[in-house]
């Protein structure tokens, strides 16, 4: 029985690991908020959360149509519930299972995303967005604009923080959150502009501030400006985790309600995960039958031979 039971504990650390090998893959959250209502299919829908596992190309899409995006970065007309800026804001710190871990590299960071999506007049979650190890993801999201954009961008204005790394021309660049503030107060009524702000080390401070340093100042201006913004935060880290998020993961304020009619929702990869848990505990239980059989049958100690019965 103790090789049996080496044998069980053996099984069951194989499959604790087992969605580690498979090599799911490296994720992390994107957030879309306003504070003020704009032009959206989901504007009546605070907190939507999309818990499919997308592209980068994917999130640019869903921001134009689902988020609403595409009403003042596409449209050359100009309406008055439109946003006054836009705000890409690409962080290097979080992962998908950093959002739900009690052990935090920047929870000022995490603080002020909460803060901002739960007060929010619209909201969106993309807890599981891949990972793409090719490009910028800055880059990536502004050529989706552009891509999905059938008559280019009617956008005003387009500026970058100086970390960023973003190809193109007709780009303005800022040389630091205080230059944001003047490129704010220059705006023109009635149009849109958009900004793109990253972690990292600006050339005029010359030190790398922490994401939730720079997204409180970067919320600061934008109040203070008075102007109606959008907020897109999303995340591309510097360093990859060796093994992948393989805990359900559920964003910062979601109510049992949200919860329940989220997780009514599986796609492709959730159910070939199911499917394959469902399968991995099914052979597990007949395999513990079939041992424990075994060790029943091994158990018999029957009779070598029969006493002839006696005549009577």
């Amino acid at each position: 029985m103790g090789g049996v039971t080496a044998l069980l504990l053996a099984i069951v650390f194989v499959v604790a690991d087992l969605p580690w090998a498979l090599g799911f893959p490296l994720t992390a959250p994107a957030f879309l908020w306003s504070p003020q209502p704009y032009r959206s299919p989901h504007c009546n829908n605070k907190e939507f959360v999309d818990y499919r596992t997308i592209s980068s190309k994917d999130l640019t899409k869903l921001v134009l149509s689902e988020g609403g995006w595409s009403n003042f970065l596409c449209s050359k007309e100009s309406f008055d519930d439109n946003a006054d800026v836009a705000v890409v804001f690409v962080g290097r710190k979080l992962h998908s299972s950093d959002i739900s871990s009690p052990k935090q590299s920047d929870p000022s960071l995490i603080d002020i995303l909460k803060l901002s999506f739960t007060t929010s007049n619209f909201s969106m979650a993309f807890p599981y967005v891949a990972i793409d190890e090719q490009e910028t993801l800055e880059n990536s999201l502004i050529e989706g604009f552009v891509e999905n954009c059938a008559q280019g961008l009617g956008l005003n204005r387009i500026a970058y923080l100086d970390s960023c790394s973003i190809n193109g021309g007709n780009l303005e660049k800022l040389n630091s959150l205080h230059s944001l503030q003047d490129f704010l107060a220059s705006r023109i009524s009635g149009k849109t502009d958009l900004v793109v702000l990253c972690s990292g080390r600006s050339e005029e401070s010359g030190r790398t501030q922490s994401e939730g340093e720079i997204f409180s100042v970067l919320v600061d201006l934008l109040k203070q400006s008075a102007a109606k913004y959008t907020v897109l935060y999303t995340s591309k880290p510097y360093k990859t985790l060796q093994y992948p998020a393989h805990l359900a993961l559920r964003f910062l304020a979601d109510s049992p309600q949200s919860n329940a009619s989220n997780n009514s929702a599986c796609d492709g990869v959730c159910q070939i995960k199911s499917s394959l848990l469902e399968g991995i505990f099914v052979a597990i239980v007949l395999l513990i039958i079939l041992l424990s059989g075994l060790c029943c049958m091994i158990g018999i100690d029957t009779p070598t031979r029969f006493e002839i019965p006696q005549e009577s």
